[in-house]
This record gives structure tokens, C-alpha cells and sequence, in this order.
């Protein structure tokens, strides 16, 4: 393994003097970085994927380290070496390498290793491989063994392997250039300063702030890109105020030369402080994110080049003293939780709409994780750069900002389904709020169509929860619930036949349509994704808001949380189904099995059950049906709630009940049961248990959500069966007349 000469002989002009240095970078800032780097007067000998090779002078070294926007690391590469598969290979290879003349006596080390073999799986024990190189090189030198210290070590060694190539150096700064200092209060949402430094240089924003333009960040968050553009606007070096750099521990650090750079630097930023002609304005409607990013810049040290104030993306307006157009850049969320969607479709429809009244002339840049999202701004992005933030694959949008009348609409209407736009066809419209693209339009039509269609049903039976549109146009597979003033929003999984960016971008229409047809906000609007599940999948937890909230069904008051798990806790089909119980409960013991958050059973109580029991095996959702029962004043001595395997306690308890609904999973194989639940197998068996805790006279109402589900005829030979399906509809349902199937079984006199 060969490498160059050590440090301090880069002062030498002669090529073979260059160091050699490997310079790593975030996905996607490739390009940049290898004209940043030659611009700073290094040599690119080779540009990889995160990264590049170059060589350099020593004072070029320390450029690199103090100016650097947009590296990661900067190493001292001091060697490369093929064959490295072994840990015996790589320890051979490193112990060649120049450490002794490296590395100074007494100085701590810590090893940053990257990569893997057969043979090596676990970046410790690669890091532990390299360290036995060095300290067997450093003991043939009749040196001291050197002490590991990962936390701050004045040393910090560099190895990558991959597929054999094994790259040995020295970080020459000891941690990641894209920590400037300043930031310490990052915000909600992060965004790495070098990534920020790249989509400013994209943008084009050094020559514009050369020119004096403005810049407006309407969602700032900590301020990391309005910083990072107020130091390009003012020659201020990024690591200017760093403490300490690795290079300065090394055998051949040049004090003089370093003093000199840094000098320099200091007095850059002074003059570049004063002379600074953009001014920039950050907005955020977050106190805690305009807080944090007053901290930064101040820290930053550039706190009189940037104005920060607290405002929505609804109210943004030019700031009366941008004299000309500018560069509008922002980072807004992209979606990750899908959750979020509803208020992100309004967010960015909001800002497009925005952008388009009052910022004509300006440039847009975008940075998202969800190009989706994008296409809701309404205007054409004539640039994309793709980059990755942390894992997510990114993309830079560019756009340039004609002024547009408000009710410029279909003239300025673009195909949503193209590739190359931002946005779909618009409507008429005079307010701020987005206009709807046309398929939103007709979207929201048929909201509103449904809704008249049930109008006289929910003035007639005071419902305030019910189902208003489930798939009624094959486009937009999606069910969605009123709650109140409430929407939960459930997508059905699309098939593989249908092209996902279509089926994404028909989702994206109507989030933005349920708002106006439905007159809400888009916070108060729940977005799930529903596939195909299996057992209990329906009751597997989404988050952990415990946010919920209350609502009528008839006499009942029942829990609904419609943000931490797929399903809400309340049945919407099964209301119908309630009803009966309601109405037959009178005086009766009432059992539920596979109780769910027992709304059954609160029916029952209100319906006059002299005492119930309620039977499920989630502790989650029986503490659910505790609060049910508590929300409705109901005595829970004489309405209790078992947690057990409902087959197991059919099979071993007692005492018989007048009236008993079972409503099981249509599959479960839940690690609490015996075994797994089928219930078109097994549902003959699960009847007669619970037929025979029913007492002469009494009734089983046993209804399931197999779409396909066929009674058994042996049930019907044995038992007084009358299949009740039809009247456990309501209008809102009757479009799905297989989504439940709803049984009466009764002894046979």
C-alpha cells in the first residue's frame, strides 16, 4: 500500500509534494462540490458517487477545511490498497502506511470505518482492524501504543472498504464540515447546512446576492438556509468560528501558514458584513422556530442581514422593502407521516396561490421529498435537481413566477399528469385560498352530490357519523367519514394495474377537495392508507396523539380517535346493527363477544340491559370500552369487561344470556390466542359455544365482515336461522350491501 509523503512536505512545489485528499459530500452535491473545490485551487483527479479525489497544497488543505460549503469531510488520504477482504490483509496494508511520521506522541485517535467483507460485518470491528495497523506501524517505529478516545480524539482516522478497495487517511478537520456552530436549535425538520449551501448554489443564489436581490424563506423553520444565504451574501467563511480542527494536531502543521488563512477569513467577513447588499426575510408561523432561528443567526454572527417574523403561508405578501424581485427558497414538510397529508395538499396549494398574486418576476426554489406535493403549487418548474436528505430521495424544483390575475384560471391550466409541471388545471377564483385543479373540481362535486343525497336521512335521524363516499368512482378508491366536523379519510390500496403516480396525484385532488365541499379545515381532515389486512391489523397502532374527542350515535356518547389507529373505534356499518340491540335489550343479560371498544354494549345499557359482560382480548381497547361505559354513566358492577381468548371462554364459563352479539375478525392470529381465527372455517364451532350460552328464548345476533362469507347449512339445521343482512343498512351504506353479513339465531323450540 503506497501513499503520499507526509504532511508537512507539501510545502514542496514539485507534483509528487501534492497531498492527496478525498473530499465526501452529501447524494447529489457531486457536481458542486468539484467546482467549489477547484475554485479553492485544488486539482480533481477523479469525482465518485459522495464525493471526489483531488490533490493539493498544503495551504490549499486548509482552504478546503475553513471555506468549504457544500463537503462532508475532507481526508488525507494515505493510502489505497486492493485485496483488503481479510482482517490480516487490512492490518498488513495499514501498518505500511507513514504513521510515525504522521502522528504526534501522546495524542488520542478514534477510527471512523465505513464499509464491509465476508469476513468483516460490523463497523466496530472494522474500526478495531484498521487501529492494530496503526499501532503495529507506530510500535516498529519504537513509538507508544496511542489510547482510543471515540468521544474527542485529537485524531480522527478514516477507512472505507468496498468490494476489496480498502482507502486509509486522517480527517483533517475531525468532524462533519456541515457543522458550522452556530445551529443548536434545529428546529422541527432539520436541513444539514451543506445541503442548504447546495440548493442555494443551485438556485443561482451567490451571483444573485452579488447583485444585491432579495430572499424570502416563507416557511424558515431554524433558519438554516436564510444563515447559509447571508454567509454566501457576506464572504463569510463557514467554519470561521470552529474551535478546533484535526489538521492542527498533525506532525507537520504549519501554524504560520494556518494564522495566515484564518486572518484573512476574519477580515473577508468584516468587510463582507458591511458590504452586503441583499437583505434577506425569513417567515415561520411557529414561535419556536423563529426563536431558534434568531438564536442561530445570532450565533452565525450575521443576526442584522436577516428579518425574521412569525406569519402563515396564507398572509405572504413581498416585504414592502424588496425593492426588485428575488429568489423565494424554501423547505416545507414533505409528508413523511401520512397523516400530515390533508394540511400539506392546502399548504402547498396555499403558497402557490400566493406566490402566483404577488410574486410575479420572482424565482422559486423548492426543495421536497414529495414532488407530488409539489405539483399542488400551480406553476412549471423549468429545473429539477434531485438530491437526498438523510434517505429520503429529494428534488430541487425551480420555477420562475409570472404574475397572474386571479382569475386568469383555465387559461393558465396545465395537464397534472405531465411530468415537467407543478400543478394541474386551475378554477376560477378571487380569494387566496388554491383553486381547485379539475379533477378536484369534480371530485368535491360528488361530495356534495352524496351529501345532498343524504340529507333528508341525517335531518330525519340526527346522525352526525356516517359514511358519505366509498369508492363511488374507481379513480379515487377512497372511503370517507364524517365525524361531526370531522373527516376521517381512508385510502384503499391501488392494484399494481393502476400507475401509482396517477392514483397518487387523484389522492392529492381530493385532499384539496374534501375543504371546500365539506367546509372544514384541512387539520381537522384524518388521512389513512388501507390495504388488505389480516386478524387484528385493523386495531394496530398508527401514532400516539391520544387525541380524541366525543360523539352522539342516537341515546349513546362514544370515544372516537381518529388519528392513532387504523380503524376509530366506532363501526359505522354496524350502527344499524346497535340499533337492534338497543331496541331488544330491555331487561336482558347481554353478552359481547369480541367487544372492541364496546359500543355494542353501551347500546345495550341504554337500551335497558339489567347487566352485561364484554369480552375481548386487547387490554387497549377493554380499557376503550371502560371509558364508554364511564362516558355514559353506566355502573360498572353490573356492565363488566372480561380480556380473554373468547373461544376459551365460551368453552369454560358459566351461566347463560338472553341476548349475545358476536361480531369476530374475519381472520386473526393474534400471539394471546391459542391459535389462529379463520372465521368462514370456523365459525360453526365459535356459534354453537356461544349458542350454548344463550338461554331458552333468547337470541344471538352473529354478524362478520367476510365479503364472502357463506353460512353453514348444519347451523340452519340445527338452529332457527333468519339472515337480517338487509336491515343492517343504513342509506349511507347501501351502496356496499356485502360489506357485513348480519345473522338472528335462536333456539328451536
Amino acid at each position: 500500500m503506497t501513499g503520499p509523503r507526509r504532511f508537512g512536505d507539501a510545502t514542496m512545489k514539485d507534483d509528487n509534494s501534492l497531498l492527496s485528499l478525498y473530499i465526501t459530500c452529501p447524494w447529489g452535491v457531486e457536481p458542486l462540490l468539484a467546482e467549489e473545490v477547484a475554485e479553492l485551487g485544488a486539482e480533481i483527479q477523479k469525482t465518485t458517487v459522495a464525493g471526489l479525489h483531488a490533490r493539493a497544497d498544503l495551504a490549499t488543505a486548509y482552504r478546503l477545511c475553513l471555506w468549504s460549503r457544500l463537503a462532508n469531510r475532507v481526508i488525507l488520504t494515505l493510502g489505497r490498497e486492493s485485496g483488503c477482504d481479510t482482517p490480516e490483509a487490512i492490518v498488513a496494508a495499514v501498518s505500511q502506511l507513514s504513521w510515525a511520521e504522521t502522528l504526534r506522541d501522546g495524542h488520542t485517535l478514534a477510527v471512523d470505518f465505513h464499509g464491509q467483507s465476508a469476513a468483516i460485518r460490523h463497523t466496530r470491528f472494522g474500526a478495531q482492524v484498521i487501529k492494530d495497523g496503526v499501532v503495529e506501524a507506530l510500535a516498529a517505529a519504537g513509538r507508544a501504543r496511542p489510547q482510543v478516545d471515540l468521544g474527542q480524539p485529537d485524531v480522527r482516522v478514516y477507512a472505507n472498504l468496498n468490494k476489496g478497495q480498502l482507502l486509509v487517511g486522517i480527517d483533517l478537520v475531525g468532524a462533519s464540515l456541515h457543522q458550522r456552530g452556530y445551529r443548536r436549535d434545529v428546529g422541527h425538520a432539520p436541513l444539514k447546512e451543506n445541503l442548504a449551501a447546495a440548493l442555494l448554489v443551485r438556485a443561482g443564489w451567490p451571483a444573485r446576492a452579488k447583485r444585491g436581490e432579495p430572499l424570502v424563506d416563507p416557511m424558515c423553520g431554524a433558519g438554516t438556509l436564510l444563515i447559509e444565504a447571508a454567509m454566501m451574501a457576506a464572504d463569510i467563511a463557514p467554519q470561521l468560528t470552529r474551535e478546533r480542527f484535526g489538521f492542527e494536531r498533525l506532525a507537520g502543521f504549519d501554524p504560520a501558514l494556518w494564522q495566515t488563512l484564518a486572518r484573512e477569513a476574519k477580515v473577508r467577513a468584516d468587510l463582507g458584513r458591511r458590504r452586503a447588499r441583499s437583505r434577506l426575510w425569513g417567515f415561520d408561523q411557529s414561535p419556536q422556530a423563529i426563536a431558534a432561528a434568531r438564536s442561530n443567526a445570532m450565533r452565525a454572527g450575521i443576526p442584522a442581514l436577516i428579518e425574521l417574523d412569525g406569519a402563515a403561508v396564507k398572509g405572504l405578501t413581498p416585504p414592502a422593502e424588496a425593492a426588485a424581485p428575488g429568489l423565494v427558497i424554501t423547505n416545507p414538510p414533505y409528508g413523511e407521516r401520512l397523516g400530515e397529508l390533508p394540511e400539506l395538499v392546502a399548504l402547498y396549494g396555499d403558497l402557490g396561490q400566493r406566490l402566483k398574486q404577488h410574486f410575479g418576476g420572482w424565482q422559486l426554489a423548492l426543495f421536497t421529498g414529495n414532488p407530488d406535493l409539489g405539483h399542488r403549487l400551480g406553476l412549471r418548474a423549468h429545473k429539477q435537481y434531485a438530491f437526498k436528505n438523510g434517505p429520503l430521495d429529494c428534488k430541487l424544483l425551480l420555477a420562475d413566477v409570472t404574475a397572474r390575475d386571479a382569475d386568469s384560471g383555465d387559461r393558465d391550466a396545465r395537464d397534472s399528469d405531465k411530468p415537467d409541471t407543478v400543478s394541474s388545471a386551475q378554477t376560477p377564483s378571487a380569494s387566496d385560498t388554491a383553486p381547485l385543479s379539475e379533477g378536484a373540481r369534480m371530485f368535491a362535486n360528488r361530495l356534495q352530490k352524496n351529501r345532498k343525497r343524504l340529507s333528508k336521512w341525517l335531518k330525519q335521524s340526527g346522525e352526525r357519523c356516517y359514511r358519505l363516499y366509498d369508492a363511488d368512482m374507481p379513480e379515487y378508491a377512497l372511503a370517507i367519514d364524517v365525524y361531526g366536523h370531522r373527516v376521517h379519510v381512508q385510502e384503499y390500496a391501488a392494484p399494481r394495474s393502476v400507475d401509482a403516480d396517477k392514483a397518487k396525484r387523484r389522492l392529492l385532488d381530493a385532499l384539496s377537495a374534501i375543504p371546500v365541499a365539506l367546509d372544514v379545515r384541512p387539520e381537522q381532515i384524518h388521512y389513512k392508507q388501507r390495504e388488505r389486512q389480516s386478524g387484528k391489523a385493523q386495531y394496530r397502532k398508527q401514532g400516539d396523539s391520544g387525541e380524541r374527542f366525543v360523539v352522539e350515535e342516537g341515546p349513546a356518547k362514544l370515544w372516537i380517535n381518529l388519528t392513532d389507529y387504523l380503524d376509530t373505534g366506532l363501526f359505522l356499518d354496524h350502527r344499524p346493527v346497535r340499533r337492534l340491540l338497543r331496541e331488544r335489550a330491555a331487561g336482558k343479560r347481554f353478552l359481547n363477544l369480541f367487544c372492541y371498544t364496546g359500543t355494542a354494549t353501551v347500546h345495550a345499557a341504554l337500551g335497558g340491559a339489567s347487566d352485561s359482560l364484554s369480552v375481548d382480548l386487547s387490554n387497549t381497547y377493554l380499557d376503550w370500552a371502560r371509558d364508554n361505559l364511564a362516558l355514559n354513566q353506566l355502573d360498572p358492577g353490573r356492565h363488566r369487561v372480561v380480556r380473554d381468548d373468547c373461544f376459551r371462554w365460551l368453552e369454560t364459563a358459566g351461566g347463560s344470556f338472553d341476548l349475545i352479539f358476536l361480531d369476530p375478525p374475519t381472520f386473526s392470529n393474534s400471539k394471546k390466542m391459542a391459535g389462529t381465527l379463520d372465521i368462514q372455517r370456523d365459525h360453526v364451532r365459535l356459534v354453537e359455544l356461544a349458542m350454548a350460552r344463550l338461554a331458552p328464548g333468547g337470541e344471538l345476533v352473529f354478524s362478520n365482515n367476510q365479503q364472502r362469507f357463506k353460512l353453514d347449512p348444519a347451523l340452519s339445521s340445527r338452529f332457527a336461522v333468519t339472515e337480517i343482512t338487509a336491515q343492517t343498512f343504513d342509506p349511507d351504506f347501501s351502496r356496499r350491501a356485502n360489506l357485513h353479513h348480519c345473522f338472528s339465531i335462536r333456539h328451536r323450540e
